[in-house]
């Protein structure tokens, strides 16, 4: 009988097309696909107002102060620490005239080897010590050649200003992944040449930001070398993600007297509730979760001269930057200095228009007090070749250069190694279970409401939906057994496909028709509960940009989307607590792809579970930033900070002395091991050649989809 309903199952093997969902004809969750981004807005919303109940306690200048104390320790901490200041080594690789100024192309080494391309603008006409304005690229490949840009720049100059442009990284002259053969970069544009290694750097818990910020930094401090420079009038502005990079400069480095960010400055209420968290250097490692908003990057450098520039149609809210600006004139009031902070905001979109520009001159030139005619000219556009400061036009052909890749590694190294010292302790693994716990209890959790959504049979099979609810998401359930009295053992399948991509499993219909009861929940993010609307699924994403964001949230909020569903699982076991599905004999739990360290995790927390099947997991975190290139989908499945910790294959020791198997694990472009990788597998076992863990893991490579049919319906 058991064999006549497997091939019944095999023959329609869209059985459950069209009943698998659990929440179709509930209205209250119409969205949830859009679960997961709900639940970390919430988050990010209870964070904000705690921020802001905080802001509304400072009615004096020594409370704002303090504050300015505060954010400026936290801003360091989250961000720092930085490197150690080492010499510039600045080289001028050309010098030519044009119109009424002398252009200097430069290079200098922000860190050893690691170069910045620029263009000094030096007016012919212009004071003894003149005012100066380091600009800041949005996000174009081009870097300061954009016409956009340069239209600014040559102005600036034209009224009295010297003026320093630099390539951002990833921008102009310093492409992280340049083909000499496209002469492009080989994984797309600039936000995708910044939140590709700004991902590496998450995990060993790092950012884009410092590498960014401290390049402009050191630009001060060639500013600060050259006799031409006024040191008491440096001011610093850019749009778009030159806009991020200038408020953040400026916040940090207290040299830099007057800031004109134009088209970012917004407030993270109005981001979440519109567009959503950005690329990689636009998200500071846990800053909503250490109360850090749009405000007090302009409020920490009160009452210096600042200048928010804005388009009301902007993808940048327009309503937070009126919000942001009316709690950051609070300090200035406090100062006594109003007339220091004011906005400039034209209608328009994320643009540059005429108005916004002479708004921009106006305000350098007041606050550096030069005269003249604050309109915007016509200008001679220059080509980016009359530009290039490298022969090549690039860095990474012109000079054995690093990169933000090749100086994250070496950070890493040093993590790993002092990894490895603390791996000698007996008591590692434990510590890791602790340290994992005091994670994932900040994370709320609270008893789970079942609720029982229908039931129906197929071919003597019993099919019940339902799910779990709490203040803060549901979770979909499915319950697949064969339609008898008999309790049946239990396993528990999550993959992020979701519910429906998991019952046209052959090995899962095999299994159920076999006599084994499985449980599939859809976790947050997953099947039913997902992927929403943040631009691909984990699975969909390949370089794209878009996808990165929802992870960057998790990080911004330090609940990794790891942690999260681990939550999510140990509140689903928890609820099994007492009922049949746990007064079985054992209850058994498998992961596929992704989903394998949300597995791997809550087995390490939860003993409750017996043996654990890993299918196509990552083996190691590491592999992420030891190599150049990854598969981007794989740091869904990531926590970041992790390596300052653990890695993956510390949580597998966790797991013992249970039963673990690992089938066809992935390397970092996740690709299954071969023969050919035999040597990384070789290393991942002998780590578990300890006599404490010998026994507990078996790992198989590269192996068929019938072996592994086989191997799991008998599981």
């Amino acid at each position: 009988m058991k064999y006549f309903i497997f091939i019944l199952l095999m023959t329609c093997p869209l059985l459950f097309a069209g009943e698998y969902d659990v929440l179709s004809d509930w209205l209250i969750y119409s969205d949830v696909e859009n679960s997961l981004y709900h639940y970390y807005a919430n988050r990010a919303f209870a964070c904000l107002a705690e921020r802001r109940a905080h802001i509304s306690k400072l009615t004096t200048l020594a409370d704002w102060q303090n504050r300015q104390a505060e954010i400026r320790a936290t801003l360091y901490r989250i961000v720092g620490p930085f490197p150690h200041k080492t010499p510039l080594k600045p080289r001028i690789t050309g010098t030519f005239e044009h119109d009424d100024m002398v252009i200097e192309k430069i290079v200098y080494e922000s860190q050893p080897g690691f170069y910045v391309t620029a263009c000094l603008f030096l007016p012919k006409e212009r004071e003894n010590k003149a005012p100066t304005i380091i600009y800041c690229s949005g996000h174009t490949t081009e870097g300061f050649r954009s016409a956009t840009y340069q239209r600014v720049i040559l102005n600036l100059v034209q009224k009295g200003f010297i003026v320093f442009a630099f390539d951002p990284i990833g921008q102009g002259e310093r492409l992280l992944y340049y083909d000499p053969q496209t002469k492009a970069s080989k994984i797309g544009g600039p936000t995708k040449e910044h939140s590709y290694p700004g991902a590496q750097c998450f995990l060993i818990g790092s950012s884009l930001a410092k590498y960014m910020i401290w390049d402009g930094i050191r630009a001060v401090d060639y500013l600060l070398s050259r006799n031409e420079v006024d040191p008491t009038r440096i001011g610093i502005t850019g749009r778009s993600g030159g806009g991020t990079q200038s408020a953040y400069i400026a916040a940090f480095d207290e040299r830099i007297t007057a800031s004109a960010p134009e088209c970012y400055i917004t407030s993270f209420q109005r981001l979440i509730e519109s567009i959503g968290l950005q690329d990689a250097e636009q998200n500071l490692y846990h800053g909503l979760a250490n109360g850090i908003d749009f405000a007090d990057l302009l409020e920490v450098r009160a009452p210096k001269p600042t200048l928010i520039v804005a388009t009301t149609r902007d993808f940048f809210s327009i309503q937070g930057m009126y919000e942001t600006f009316q709690e950051a004139r609070l300090i200035y009031d406090q100062y006594g200095l109003s007339k220091n902070i004011n906005f400039a905001a034209d209608d328009s979109t994320h643009a540059s228009t005429r108005k916004n520009r002479e708004a921009l001159y106006d305000f350098f030139m007041h606050t550096f007090q030069v005269a003249g005619d604050v309109s915007d000219q016509d200008v001679q556009i220059l080509s980016n070749e009359a530009l290039y400061v490298t022969d090549s036009g690039q860095v990474s052909t012109s000079y054995s250069s690093e990169t933000v890749f090749s100086l994250n590694k070496k950070q890493t190294v040093t993590l790993l190694s002092d990894l490895d010292s603390v791996r000698l302790s007996p008591h590692y693994p434990k510590a890791i279970i602790e340290q994992i716990r005091n994670q994932i209890r900040h994370i709320p959790s609270e008893k789970p409401e079942p609720v029982f959504t229908g039931r129906f049979t197929k071919h003597n099979l019993l099919i019940e939906k339902w799910f779990l609810k709490n203040r803060y998401y549901v979770t979909p359930v499915l319950t697949v057994r064969p339609n008898d009295n008999v309790e049946h053992p239990a396993i528990i399948y999550i993959t992020p496909r979701g519910k429906q991509d998991a019952l046209q499993k052959e090995w899962l219909q095999e299994a159920v028709a076999r006599g084994t009861k499985i449980i599939i929940p859809d976790l947050i993010g997953y099947g039913e509960s997902g992927p929403g609307d943040f631009h691909g699924d984990a699975y969909d994403f390949k370089v794209g940009s878009g996808a990165y964001n929802i992870w960057f949230f998790g990080l911004q909020l330090d609940e990794s989307l790891v942690y999260v569903r681990v939550r999510q699982l140990l509140d689903l076991l928890s609820y099994l607590q007492g009922t049949k599905e746990q007064a079985s004999p054992k209850l058994r739990i498998i992961g596929e792809g992704l989903a394998c360290t949300v597995v791997q995790y809550t087995a390490a927390l939860e003993s409750s579970l017996a043996d654990v099947v890993l299918l196509q997991p990552l083996l190691s975190y590491a592999s992420l930033v030891e190599n150049e290139y990854y598969a981007p989908e794989l740091i869904h499945a990531t926590v970041p900070g992790a390596l300052a910790y653990h890695d993956l294959k510390d949580i597998n020791c966790c797991i013992a002395p249970r039963n673990l198997i690992i089938i066809n694990p992935v390397d970092q472009h996740n690709m299954p091991y071969s023969h050919a990788t035999a040597p990384a597998i070789k290393k991942f076992i002998e780590y578990y050649q300890k006599p404490k863990w010998t026994g507990h893991i078996k790992i198989y490579i590269n192996i068929s989809k019938l072996t592994v049919d086989s191997m799991l319906k008998n599981f």
